[in-house]
């Protein structure tokens, strides 16, 4: 909610809790609060396409990013527990190995991985610009029973967003590399000085019913995979957000077909990156 209070005397305005218009009507943005340092040197990082953009179209996006992840590993000197890759952002528990660590490690750790990929990406898919929000999201994880519990929830995203009915059914998450035994990227050891692997599958089974999850919501949406799909062969276009390029006349008309059937302003605004704002005048058209 804003709250505006007005001071006369000194002739301010608080407006929000990130911009001051001060006497001259200038605006000035407020600094950002230091990013909270982990004791234990492990963080759950969100990061996320920019305006809610796709940030993995294919197989080929999603393996280039756990190859970034692999690359940066020694370089960085930082350990992965879990990871998880979804459409338009994804999930990392991460420990920062650096034994002289500041709050700024986890920025520079997390810059490195993007700038890379966002330089790849925007190679691949001939775009300019941003491709992450510049301010990702990190909480500290300080102690077993929450990095279990991030843990857990990192590997569900995939089912919560009806992607999968089985969390090892899901690619571009840890879960399989923690049933494989494939520790190239992961830090497995980890985890099982905390529980064993039969602890591990009970301990995510218990808080997933994989036969119905989510089953009533599923059903009475479409999911972004096939939508995604749908927008791919109804306009013959290789990705999603190939129709920002379209002509205006033709973007609309896209968008209100889209819309017709069966995809919220919301969710175009995600898979393609056209706005709100326009995807609703393109509707009402």
């Amino acid at each position: 909610m804003t709250r505006v209070i007005t001071e006369n005397d000194r002739g301010t305005v608080l407006l929000s809790q990130s911009f001051i218009y001060n006497k001259s009507n200038e605006v000035k943005k407020m600094p950002r609060h230091a990013r909270r340092k982990s004791e234990s040197g492990v963080y759950h990082v969100i990061l996320r396409g920019i305006n809610q953009q796709i940030i993995f179209e294919d197989e080929e996006d999603n393996l280039k990013f756990i190859g970034i992840l692999k690359t940066y590993k020694s370089i960085c000197r930082y350990n992965i527990s879990a990871y998880c890759l979804m459409q338009n952002h994804l999930h990392l528990l991460l420990k920062v190995n650096d034994e002289n660590q500041d709050s700024d490690n986890i920025g520079t750790i997390i810059k490195r991985i993007a700038c890379s990929y966002a330089y790849w990406f925007n190679m691949k898919y001939n775009r300019t610009g941003h491709l992450f929000q510049d301010r990702f999201k990190s909480e500290v994880v300080e102690n077993d029973s929450y990095f279990m519990t991030v843990l857990r929830y990192i590997h569900e995203n995939p089912i919560k967003a009806g992607l999968c009915d089985n969390l090892d059914g899901y690619r571009y998450s840890s879960f399989n590399d923690y049933e494989n035994g494939d520790s190239s990227l992961i830090d497995i050891s980890f985890t099982f000085s905390i529980m064993n692997m039969k602890q591990f599958v009970e301990f995510h089974r218990e808080h997933c019913n994989y036969n119905g999850f989510d089953s009533y919501t599923r059903s009475k949406r479409l999911n972004d995979i096939n939508a995604t799909a749908i927008i791919i062969k109804l306009f013959e276009c290789e990705s999603s957000t190939e129709l920002q390029t379209y002509e205006k006349e033709r973007r609309n008309r896209a968008l209100k077909v889209l819309n017709e059937n069966g995809l919220s302003i919301r969710q175009l605004n995600r898979l393609t990156g056209v706005s709100k704002g326009v995807i609703e005048r393109a509707r009402r058209s």
